[in-house]
């Protein structure tokens, strides 16, 4: 992949080059040419190296570069010409002056046209035309920093950043290195598929590193949709490539990148969210994993140095957050001002924070203030409950420190179906076990993640699941009936997709390491197949008088003033906990409207209203 300088018995300085050109022109002026080798200055010889240029084409940018650089250049021409007015290079002249001329140079096809080394000015005759250095090339040529302006609005340069990458990190960069080695002419493409870009960025930065190759970046929404300006673009960075010894690093989703790539030979990564199939390039995808449980421990104790807390205080933080190698070093940067002795509860807010962006604009953040007592549920369900709060703090153990990790993958995720009429307290358990785990909770309506049209459904729930990795969040997929009916026999395409989506939901709910609740109205409706793969089920029943009961005496707020109530009274209200607490709301702001205390009065007319809403009517101890 390194160019290599061909052989030339010693390479000349500019001067001596201009000298030389000088004297070739002055040959030919005087009718007494001779044949003279090429003047070989580093930079026309690698430029003639890495476009394959003849020694008469080189001979073509050295007339063109002394045209810029040397006066009397212009005046030979003009001389030569027999015209001082046409004091300028030509192709034609270069056919006359230069040895080994080749008609080839008159194609669109020669190097020097194709890789746009040269331009020619409007004229009526081709071999006649005024011929210039293209300025790229002019710096190029004159060591001179320079980047292709028409390329600066969609490719920046990628600072060196060296790190040491994680061992399933760098098996990648070995990968890629291999692939490109054995290549055996054009270097294949190389796609690596992950959410994780800030990783993908790390590796191509140890991989140019590697190389000795600078880094640029395209970021490939920003590029024009049209294929002939993509095909221009493509082939404009492979000539920059050449100059600049360079790796490119594309991050694209679903920009048609195609006319791009197509006739792209020089290093190129594709950085993708998902696979993309390029059926007449040769590409090599390759899947980035997130980070193992032992990856991730090295970062945090590498990180954090002499302040690493125990290993019982670090577990859990490891276990629970998937962050990747550079957001484990920001977040460590960020405490060093924080005593060690507060440094694991920090740690963890801090971890937590850094999962929200990725999921602020996919779900509803619902902050989790619900406790354990205000959960009126039977005791064996809130058993469950608890086991499931247990599972999830004690996953480190179990599958790290006892090994059922290492003997799979599917199945860790702790799954779990919330079942139960609408405000019977399936939102509020999800609060309680996000609160009692310190973490966030995320709601996902999934009548609208379901889309009609194949796959976009796979795709909504992939974006959702892979923004969640990172924080372990809860996320409550609430309404589960619009997705995860029973399937049914596949009669068409749509049957069959619907399946798949059934399918692809269940296997990343297997796979997540976090806490996946589903809701649903009607656990009837779910195919049994599905149930069995939940590692949980609950369900809420509604609540009877007791229940009731309970819900109305603890639903007010410590600061509420109230008058005297009759709960057994109010028990008998035969609605579901969310109906309770929307009457107890109301009511409070009907009786702030009076400047009196909640009285009897007030839920009296509270609940009237909620039993229109829900179309039924309020009788004496409704409910009987």
């Amino acid at each position: 992949m390194t160019p290599q300088a061909p052989n030339t018995p010693q390479r000349s300085t500019w001067e001596e080059a201009i000298a030389a050109l000088v004297e070739q022109l002055t040959a030919h002026r005087d009718q007494s040419p001779q044949p003279a080798p090429i003047p070989s200055p580093a930079t026309l010889t690698q430029l003639g190296d890495r476009f394959q240029l003849s020694p008469f084409e080189q001979w073509v940018i050295l007339l063109c570069l002394g045209q810029e650089i040397e006066p009397r250049i212009s005046q030979l021409c003009g001389e030569i010409h027999g015209n001082p007015q046409q004091n300028y290079p030509t192709l034609g002249l270069a056919l006359a002056v230069f040895p080994q001329a080749q008609w080839r140079i008159l194609s669109p096809q020669s190097p020097l046209f194709y890789w746009q080394l040269i331009h020619l000015a409007p004229h009526l005759t081709l071999t006649q035309a005024p011929l210039s250095l293209d300025r790229r090339i002019l710096c190029y040529l004159l060591a001179e920093p320079a980047f292709d302006p028409e390329l600066a609005p969609y490719i920046t340069a990628i600072a060196p950043a060296p790190s040491r990458l994680p061992p399933s990190q760098n098996e990648v960069v070995q990968q890629i290195l291999t692939a490109w080695s054995n290549a055996p002419a054009r270097l294949p493409l190389i796609q690596i598929c992950s959410s994780d870009r800030t990783a993908i960025r790390a590796i191509a930065q140890t991989l140019s590193q590697r190389i000795h190759f600078n880094l640029y970046q395209l970021q490939a929404a920003a590029l024009p949709p049209g294929a002939t300006d993509l095909h221009a673009l493509g082939q404009r960075w492979q000539r920059e490539a050449h100059l600049s010894h360079a790796l490119l690093l594309i991050e694209t989703s679903h920009h048609p990148i195609l006319p791009w790539l197509a006739h792209v030979t020089t290093p190129t990564l594709l950085s993708s969210y998902e696979r993309h199939n390029f059926p007449d390039i040769n590409c090599l995808t390759l899947d980035l994993p997130p980070l193992s449980y032992a990856e991730r421990y090295a970062l945090w104790q590498e990180h954090l140095g002499d302040r690493t807390p125990p290993a019982a205080q670090l577990y859990p933080l490891v276990a629970q957050f998937n962050l990747g190698a550079e957001a484990i070093a920001s977040t460590c940067a960020t405490t060093q001002a924080i005593p060690i002795a507060e440094l694991p509860p920090a740690l963890w807010q801090i971890c937590r924070r850094q999962a929200r962006p990725q999921l602020e604009h996919l779900a509803q953040r619902i902050e989790a203030t619900a406790t354990w007592e205000d959960l009126i549920l039977p005791e064996r369900d809130k058993t469950i409950l608890r086991d499931i709060a247990i599972q999830v703090q004690q996953r480190a153990t179990v599958y790290e420190d006892w090994g059922f990790a290492s003997k799979s993958s599917r199945g860790l995720g702790i799954s779990t179906l919330f079942a139960g009429a609408s405000g019977t307290g399936k939102t509020m358990a999800a609060e309680v076990l996000a609160r009692e785990f310190q973490l966030d909770l995320y709601r996902i309506d999934l009548s609208a993640v379901s889309s009609k049209y194949i796959g976009e459904t796979e795709k909504n729930l992939r974006q959702i699941f892979d923004a969640a990795e990172a924080g372990g969040v809860v996320l409550l997929f609430d309404e589960a009936d619009a997705l995860f009916g029973k399937r049914t026999q596949v009669k068409d395409s749509h049957d069959r997709h619907a399946n798949l989506e059934v399918s692809y939901l269940l296997q990343r709910m297997e796979a997540y390491q976090g806490l996946a609740i589903l809701t649903t109205n009607l656990k009837d409706s779910l195919d049994s197949a599905f149930l069995r793969r939940l590692r949980f089920v609950i369900n809420f029943p509604f609540p009877n008088v007791e229940y009731r009961r309970q819900i109305w005496q603890q639903i007010f707020p410590q600061k509420t003033p109230l008058g005297d109530l009759d709960y057994e009274e109010l028990a008998q209200l035969d609605v579901a906990g969310g109906n309770i607490r929307a009457i107890a709301l109301n009511s409070a702001f009907l009786a702030a409207s009076t400047n009196e205390p909640v009285m009897m009065k007030h839920l009296l007319q509270a609940a009237q209203a909620e039993y229109l809403k829900l179309g039924r009517i309020l009788t004496h101890r409704s409910g009987k």
